[in-house]
């Protein structure tokens, strides 16, 4: 799998988390540990979608 294609699906995850805050948000019987839950997932591929960013940069900048 390429970098961008990676970068792609980490994203993709990363927004379908997000959906699914909102709909447990707007939902009053989900478990606020739950939303935690899936709030530092989304937390979690957030950073690993900066971390290969900033690798790719650098690789692009050293070449």
């Amino acid at each position: 799998m390429s970098l961008a294609s990676h970068l792609a699906e980490l994203q993709k995850r990363h927004s379908e988390i997000e959906q699914r805050i909102v709909e447990a948000q707007a939902s009053p019987s989900t478990d606020d540990v739950e939303i935690v839950a899936m709030k530092r997932r989304k937390l979690a591929l957030k950073d690993q979608i900066q971390r290969l960013r900033t690798e790719k940069d650098d690789t692009q900048t050293r070449h």
